[in-house]
């Protein structure tokens, strides 16, 4: 088996030694070949030349943000499982969405160790992603699409990831608390809290107005506390299409609880309530916003964006698990 293992040198919760231990597992059961991420996009001009190549296997150690890039890179032609590469995780971020809720170790060791016994066994699966654009005929509709593996918003927690990645570009660490404290900060200076200015529009049905929040899952959880999974949409799955959690208010009470009902979520109920809107399954809708309004998805923050058009693709990559 002919591998490549796309390496972020920068990730949290991996060093050095670790690195090459790791390496040096991998090497002795592939014709392994690492390759050390140098720059933001590396990872999805890797990917892109795996996929063009004779490679059966490409490995991630990173967080998110680095599976985020290798699967753009290997779809940029579009999905093709049978043809193009698998993917294999081993988690080095801070959080690890995508390598948890594959049911993967959050220990870099052990999910090695879990990687090399599924390779074994042969077992893997195929995964549907989510597939965002700027949407025709809007000012956005020049942005290219891009992929994401677990999750993607538009609005506020979008604005949350942006303020993060601004403190770790000052050389903050992710932590659980730098998120609270820029949720805090994002909700007081909100200024579309009580009014919002998303609709979601959706082929053969109502729009959906006056979204202060919008989360898109492609699975379930939505993310981790520490230890503890938090459910946006609790029935997300990676072998459906797309859930959507939006929420039309976001007040003091509003925030207080809907924010209790994430933390409390759990597989069988997530937030409900009169401003809570929950979306199960969609292959294809729309997010317009009145104003420009920042998104992210994977936990990238992306830019400001008006129109956002979401397409949930199923089976499109071979993943080991």
């Amino acid at each position: 088996m002919r591998a490549l293992l796309v390496v972020n040198p920068a990730a949290t919760t991996t060093s050095a030694r670790t690195r090459d231990v790791l390496i040096h597992a991998l090497a002795s059961e592939m014709k392994l070949d690492a390759v050390t991420t140098e720059y933001r996009g590396h990872g999805r001009d890797l990917g892109r030349q795996a996929a063009d190549e004779d490679i059966d296997l490409v490995i991630t150690l990173g967080g998110d943000g680095t599976i985020n890039e290798v699967v753009n890179g290997l779809l940029h032609e579009g999905p093709d499982p049978d043809r193009l590469p698998r993917l294999a995780v081993v988690p080095g971020g801070s959080t690890n969405v995508f390598a948890r809720a594959l049911g993967l170790p959050n220990d870099a060791v052990e999910a090695t160790g879990a990687l090399l016994d599924a390779l074994r066994q042969g077992s893997e699966r195929t995964v549907g992603l989510g597939l965002a654009a700027g949407t025709p005929g809007s000012e956005d509709e020049g942005v290219p699409a891009r992929w994401f593996t677990f999750n993607a918003g538009l609005g506020f927690d979008a604005g949350v990831v942006g303020r993060v990645e601004q403190h770790r570009e000052r050389g903050k660490r992710s932590t659980h608390s730098l998120y609270l404290r820029q949720a805090i900060r994002q909700f007081l200076g909100e200024p579309h809290r009580r009014q919002g200015t998303i609709t979601l529009e959706r082929p053969g049905a109502d729009p959906v107005t006056d979204l202060v929040l919008s989360i898109v899952c492609n699975t379930s959880p939505w993310t981790y506390l520490g230890n503890r999974p938090v459910y946006a949409s609790p029935k997300a799955s990676f072998d459906k299409g797309l859930d959507v959690l939006g929420l039309s208010r976001m007040s003091t009470v509003a925030v207080a609880r809907y924010g209790t009902q994430l933390l409390t979520s759990s597989p069988a109920r997530g937030p409900h309530g009169r401003h809570a809107t929950s979306l199960h399954d969609l292959t294809d809708f729309t997010l317009h916003s009145k104003v420009p309004l920042p998104l992210q998805m994977d936990g990238d923050h992306l830019g400001l964006r008006t129109s956002v058009t979401f397409t949930g693709v199923r089976r499109a990559l071979r993943v080991i698990v």
